[in-house]
């Protein structure tokens, strides 16, 4: 019987990072929306909400439209033990979610800039906050893949 090695392709688990926001209608899903398309597959990607809302926010997905990023069929989800357990990253997006970090886990507390303290409201406003989210999940991609 002839045993052969697994391929490093098949022996290597992906990244899988969780983005956490309250509602889970915004942020978390612009950055699991960025994560996705900007790990081409290469990273298991959930979001989740510490109190979900009923919808996503309808100018976070029209932002995420522009780029070229389809979130139909996204919805609010609750955070679970389960799914913080499983995934390398977790990374809370703003200060009103509250979530304590797990032995084992990465966490990273990101706060983005929020134009509408200096009075940009509105899609100018999803824009500004969708393009910071951005360049961190770039910086993410960069640290879970340094090949890419």
């Amino acid at each position: 019987m002839t045993h052969t090695a697994p391929t490093p392709e098949s022996s290597e688990k992906k990244p899988s990072v969780l983005f956490v926001c309250s509602k889970n209608g915004g942020k978390s899903q612009l950055a699991a929306g960025l994560m996705r398309q900007l790990a081409g597959g290469s990273v298991d990607v959930y979001s989740a909400g510490t109190t979900p809302g009923k919808d996503l926010n309808p100018l976070a997905v029209e932002s995420l439209t522009e780029l070229g990023i389809d979130v139909t069929g996204e919805h609010p989800k609750p955070v679970t033990d389960g799914v913080i357990g499983g995934v390398d990253v977790v990374v809370v997006l703003g200060t009103e979610a509250k979530l304590e970090p797990r032995d084992g886990t990465r966490f990273e507390l990101w706060v983005p800039d929020e134009p509408s303290d200096r009075g940009i409201d509105g899609m100018e406003r999803m824009r500004l906050v969708r393009d910071d989210i951005k360049n961190r999940v770039q910086a993410l991609v960069g640290e879970l893949q340094p090949g890419r």
